[in-house]
């Protein structure tokens, strides 16, 4: 489950042992905690096409008897809310979608001029609702698709839109200072909670760190879903990192 690494850093990952006494901060107290999971990646593996995606029956399982311990369980998603409820398929969850834009009045106001722009660019599109993704996983030539889609996130910014890289993943969504960390804070304080941890696996998950830990709780543990293409800078933030979704589900089960 754990990397079985131990850095010098405030927020190093930290081996098996000390996760046990970090999780059993969380897990002491859980109607004064809250578990915030990003969905593809961490709860959900990875897929060729990003509808295919479903969490596994034995995480849904976990899930479910987290969402009856806890003062809350929120899904956190780049997913529209409505597309991670279908993912994940668990009742008693908080869904937030759009990396937090769903709680943001503003970014709707970006919905027609996102779709124009998107409407010009040939090209598959994910439309998430607030957010578009264009994906190249699987491509003939991934690497000639990156330089296209580079050249496609300069066209988006020169439109007003933010552009941001994730796993084999171009998105676009509005301009609008809403992200999973504000996303989170706002989570936390809605709940009442004191203590909470996040997972995720991939460039967004970033804010979300430094939200959960701006929020001003006693505790606050990041987890790093490690893989092949994810960030470095994720692992390297984390307080904690686990292998894939088999680790996450390893976290839930100590829950």
């Amino acid at each position: 489950m754990g990397s079985g690494r131990c850095g010098k850093g405030r927020h190093a990952p930290i081996l098996l042992c000390v996760l046990d006494d970090r999780l059993a901060l969380v897990a002491s107290e859980p109607g004064l905690a809250a578990l915030v999971l990003d969905v593809d990646g961490t709860l959900a593996p990875i897929v060729a096409r990003p509808e295919d995606a479903r969490v596994p029956d034995e995480t849904r399982v976990e899930l479910r008897r987290l969402v009856d311990r806890y003062a809350l369980v929120a899904c956190l998603s780049g997913r529209a809310g409505s597309d991670a409820r279908r993912v994940v398929r668990v009742d008693g969850i908080t869904y937030v979608g759009s990396h937090g834009l769903e709680l943001e009045p503003d970014a709707e106001t970006w919905r027609g001029r996102m779709r124009e722009f998107v409407a010009t660019v040939p090209w598959p599109v994910e439309d998430k609702g607030l957010t578009v993704s264009f994906h190249y996983r699987g491509m003939p030539d991934e690497k000639a698709a990156r330089a296209r889609l580079e050249e496609l996130a300069k066209q988006a910014r020169a439109a007003g839109l933010r552009a941001r890289f994730g796993r084999k993943v171009l998105e676009l969504r509005p301009p609008v200072e809403a992200d999973k960390g504000t996303a989170i804070r706002r989570l936390v304080a809605g709940a009442g909670v004191s203590r909470a941890l996040y997972a995720g696996d991939d460039t967004t998950d970033l804010d979300a760190f430094r939200g959960l830990r701006e929020a001003g709780l006693d505790v606050a543990v990041c987890i790093a879903v490690e893989s092949a293409e994810g960030p470095r800078e994720l692992v390297e933030q984390a307080d904690v990192v686990v292998n894939g979704t088999e680790g996450v589900l390893e976290i839930l089960r100590r829950l």
